[in-house]
């Protein structure tokens, strides 16, 4: 199709068919831009280049790694037993026993055993969890619950008494555990938990009470039916002879039995609730305990990082109650790592279901030809192909955060430590927020069978909604990346050690705080807007400026507002640069992945990915860029152009790259993504 020229246009003038026909060709073929200069872009149109050949196979090798064998057995487990597969309605209760048959089922038949993994290969934790969320997501949070919550606390609070007692009973789901920190009044703010647990030497016992109502412990994943224990987060108070009477040591772990191991009957002093119906993950019993004088053993104490003698005495390697505290959160990460890890699964998941049906669904066309695929339409493309994009960026992000974790559970090494509690609250913070975002996107983009529950839209928008709230609330996490990037920023001023995150801090911050060069400005070639050094550039000098300026505001401030209320006049301006460093390592990462990927065709694919998702971001937040004139006009709009032109090659790949993430019909069960006669078995579905 070749483009309009000057009469064609003029007699278009006169002839309003032929102008909307025109109108709408433009719009289904968009135009790159007409550069110059070195890597001038070509006028093409979608039959002047043949689309990249790729390789399904090998990208779907690349991306899924060494775990492929264990997800494909949970995937054809789950295949062979229809009556484990969650339907479309059901109640609450149905929904809860329908889980608890799920794990039963995974662990005790299928031979699945997730919780040998927790501590000794992180990576094929996960990709368990994620597997098993793609089948329901509440059994993903319920397997969750217990062996990285009830079963990672055992594993990294307690020491070898606690493992010789529990691990084999917490590994085949005889000891059904629940986590209980949250309480009806404190959820983020966990040092602010009321719970108590006072030692008695005269018993060697602790005593554990809910004092008031706002210490009931909320929301309790396992509570409500099948919990038999509890890791109870609680204040640690020994009695001493000062007028006070007690010693606050602070927040400490201890396991609670709840219910009788063999009446399942609930153990005298503590009283269960359950907390209802939920916007989703309704498969998930979450209940509220409320504790009255209930005796354990001084032993339950989780005392990794403090002990009680039987005379009462406190003792710890970790010489404050905030050192402590702060071990004992540092050692809680995984589930972080978990979500975020999880909510790109979903993101996948929902991507797939979007783009199948876009290529399949067919709506108008030119006069007397053809209805073309809604993805042809670069609204759609607008949509759907940035989308896709950030689901390759998240998954090698991701992929790094659990090598990352990985290595820390090996070493231990403090600047590893706190590089990935960093890295988990802001991947998982960004992570779900996009994807929340995206699903509803998807919903929208697939009209009106979207809003079928059976397509699942509805279902993974609901359950996924918690992701952004519990293992941290998202914006209470974003400030926790901008509190250590303040932190390293202070650090490289004065001479000391970066984590590795941020080294990019330490190696150009003077570079990136200075004046942008006037003429890099105006570039606008594509060999430049495609180049790794550019878009990495660009997204590491945004974070120094808005880290640069952030710093300076936050001292201006304090000098009035002192430092609570100075953090709080700049918190939007703290949570774009959290959100701006967290971008730059996604980016980062993926163009390392780019790089390291051995086969040229694949490699090419992901670069091509990788180009759209740098300059969509860039694009999104170009008001940023231009304030400062790091990029000029004229170059502002060819990297809009460049962006329309990029979705559409992009498209020209969509079924072969959700194709790669390798999820069998059986695994999306929407009827319109299957991948073969859906239109069929969706009518077959309503009853035709």
């Amino acid at each position: 199709m070749q483009s309009p020229g000057p009469n064609q246009k003029a007699d278009d003038e006169g002839h309003p068919p032929a102008r909307r026909i025109r109108r709408l060709s433009l719009h289904l073929i968009p135009v790159p831009p007409p550069l110059t200069g070195p890597g001038q872009l070509e006028l093409l149109n979608c039959s002047a280049r043949g689309k990249l050949n790729v390789n399904t196979q090998l990208l779907s090798e690349y991306m899924r790694g060494k775990h492929r064998g264990i997800q494909d057995k949970i995937y054809d487990y789950f295949n062979s037993r229809p009556d484990l597969l969650t339907p479309v309605e059901i109640s609450k209760d149905d929904h809860r026993q329908l889980c608890m048959r799920q794990l039963m089922g995974l662990v005790r038949e299928a031979g699945i055993r997730p919780f040998k993994y927790v501590a000794n290969d992180p990576s094929m934790y996960f990709a368990i969890l994620e597997a098993v969320g793609s089948v329901d997501m509440s059994l993903g949070i319920k397997m969750g619950v217990q062996y990285s919550l009830w079963g990672g606390s055992v594993l990294n609070l307690g020491t070898k008494k606690h493992m010789d007692k529990y691990f084999d009973g917490i590994d085949n789901l005889d000891y059904l555990g629940c986590f209980a920190m949250t309480e009806l009044h404190h959820g983020s703010n966990v040092q602010g938990l009321q719970t108590t647990s006072t030692f008695d030497p005269m018993t060697d016992e602790f005593i554990v009470n809910t004092p008031n109502d706002g210490a009931i412990k909320w929301w309790i994943g396992n509570a409500a039916v099948h919990g038999k224990f509890a890791t109870v987060f609680a204040r640690l108070l020994l009695p001493t002879h000062d007028p006070k009477g007690v010693a606050d040591m602070g927040v400490h772990a201890f396991i609670v039995p709840i219910r009788d191991l063999k009446t399942h009957q609930t153990l005298p002093g503590i009283e269960i609730h359950d907390c209802g119906h939920k916007v989703g993950l309704n498969g998930v019993d979450n209940g509220a305990l409320r504790f009255r004088s209930v005796r354990i053993p001084r032993e339950n104490l989780l005392n990794r990082f403090g002990d009680v003698s039987q005379e009462g005495k406190y003792t710890s390697s970790l010489p404050s109650i905030n050192k402590r505290f702060a071990a004992t959160l540092g050692e809680l990460v995984g589930g972080r790592v978990g979500l975020a890890y999880s909510s790109v699964s979903v993101l996948k998941l929902s991507s797939t279901i979007a783009i199948r049906y876009s290529l399949l669904r067919q709506q108008f066309g030119p006069p007397k030809q053809p209805e073309v695929s809604i993805l042809d339409y670069q609204s759609q493309q607008h949509k759907l192909m940035p989308m896709l994009a950030s689901a390759y960026a998240f998954h090698f992000a991701t992929v790094h955060l659990v090598d990352k974790y990985s290595e820390m559970k090996k070493s231990h090494d403090e600047q590893i430590v706190a590089d990935v509690h960093a890295l988990s609250a802001g991947l998982k913070a960004y992570v779900t927020s996009y994807t929340a975002k995206s699903l509803s996107i998807c919903r929208e983009a697939c009209g009106g069978h979207g809003y079928a529950a059976v397509n699942r839209f509805g279902s993974l928008r609901n359950d996924h909604d918690i992701f952004q709230t519990f293992e941290g609330d998202n914006t209470v996490l974003l400030q926790q990346v901008a509190a250590d990037l303040l932190k390293q920023y202070r650090e490289k001023f004065q001479g000391g050690t970066l984590a590795v995150t941020w080294n990019y801090l330490r190696e150009s911050m003077n570079t990136y705080l200075s004046q942008p060069n006037p003429v890099t400005a105006r570039w606008e070639g594509q060999d430049h807007l495609r180049d790794p050094l550019f878009q990495l550039d660009a997204f590491r000098y945004r974070t120094s400026r808005l880290l640069q300026s952030v710093a300076v505001r936050l001292q201006k401030h304090s000098k009035s507002l002192g430092s609570f209320g100075a953090w709080n006049r700049c918190l939007n301006h703290l949570l774009t640069l959290a959100e701006s460093h967290i971008e730059s390592v996604i980016l980062a990462k993926f163009i390392e992945a780019v790089q390291s990927c051995p086969d040229e065709s694949t490699r090419a694919a992901l670069k091509l990915v990788c180009d759209l998702y740098a300059l969509d971001r860039i694009w999104k937040d170009i008001g940023t860029y231009r304030i400062v004139d790091y990029v000029a006009p004229n170059k502002a709009k060819a990297i809009h152009k460049l962006v329309e032109y990029l979705s559409f090659q992009v498209r020209n790949i969509a079924g072969e790259l959700v194709d790669a993430f390798d999820l069998p019909d059986h695994v999306t069960r929407a009827p319109i993504a299957m991948q073969s006669d859906a239109y069929s078995q969706y009518i077959q579905y309503i009853g035709f």
